[in-house]
């Protein structure tokens, strides 16, 4: 015998995740897409603040289940990336510092003001995420992408646990892989 219709409506549990992830897809969809179309300043700043004043936990919720490749989970990787920056900004310009000698490229990519300390990092992500409001996801992305692989790099370099490196090289992979997904049209 099985429980009919009745039986799951009066089940609490909290928000069904079918419709959490729609959403969140659909947030994603018009925070990326709805910002690229305005020239507002205010909208560029609200963006940066988003995890500030909405709650990380909330964003959390919509979008952290939301896989790499899609616009919920860039957003989600963007916004846990500059959170790490606030919280610990002195042990991400050692980072930095010791990873940019060792990946050029990427450093010019990233655009983090020489040298690189706290101040310069916190101004860089909130750079990075005003991009979203400028039009360009792509560059946002690849700008992330850049900044987390030089942090890679500098992790190693200082003999960070091989997790701690590792999970910065996917975080970067992750980004890189969005951009380009971004470019073809295809980051849904």
């Amino acid at each position: 015998m099985t429980p009919g219709d009745g039986f799951f409506a009066e089940i609490a549990g909290g928000a069904d995740p079918a419709r959490v992830r729609e959403a969140g897809d659909l947030a994603a969809t018009v925070l990326v897409r709805g910002a690229r179309d305005s020239d507002d300043p205010a909208l560029a700043e609200r963006i940066v603040h988003l995890a500030e004043t909405e709650g990380l936990e909330t964003l959390a919720e919509v979008w952290s289940g939301a896989p790499a490749d899609t616009l919920a989970g860039s957003l989600w990787r963007l916004f846990v990336l500059r959170s790490w920056v606030y919280a610990d900004p002195e042990r991400v310009a050692a980072e930095y510092e010791a990873g940019q000698r060792r990946v050029d490229v990427a450093r010019v990519v990233a655009g983090v003001a020489d040298p690189p300390g706290p101040r310069e990092l916190r101004t860089m992500v909130d750079d990075v995420l005003r991009g979203i409001a400028r039009g360009d996801f792509a560059v946002t992305l690849f700008r992330a992408s850049a900044f987390a692989r030089i942090v890679a790099a500098g992790r190693a370099g200082l003999e960070s646990s091989h997790e701690e490196v590792s999970r910065m090289l996917v975080l970067s992979e992750q980004l890189e892989a969005a951009g380009h997904e971004e470019i073809r049209h295809t980051l849904g």
